[in-house]
């Protein structure tokens, strides 16, 4: 009996050994969309003298996994137009793309 309690926790440890072994890190989607977005805008045409700017954008997925622009909170009214001209309509790749949660990124652009 001694032995058969010792072999079935030597075998519970092998199980969890291997389950914990396993790498099961899930990828962050708003870090992935933020990274793909900051390529989206790197190429601009703003002069060093109009300094960082800086922007709130609002925006949400449709079912294509397109970014559809909703709103830019910006001082500088060119960044708007940059902004909107560059991510809408944008396709992104996600695993899950939630369709109409709406997401809200902090965008600042060096010139």
């Amino acid at each position: 009996m001694r032995k058969l309690s010792l072999v079935v926790v030597a075998a519970m440890l092998l199980a969890t050994g291997n389950v914990l072994a396993n790498d099961v890190k899930g990828e962050n989607p708003s870090k992935n969309l933020s990274t793909q977005i900051s390529k989206m805008l790197t190429v601009n045409n703003f002069t060093i003298g109009d300094g960082d700017l800086t922007a709130q954008v609002r925006f949400t997925l449709n079912a294509d996994g397109e970014i559809v622009v909703l709103s830019v909170n910006s001082q500088f009214d060119k960044m708007e137009s940059f902004v909107k001209s560059k991510l809408n309509y944008q396709k992104v790749n996600l695993t899950e793309v939630k369709e109409g949660k709406i997401y809200t990124v902090p965008v600042r652009i060096k010139a």
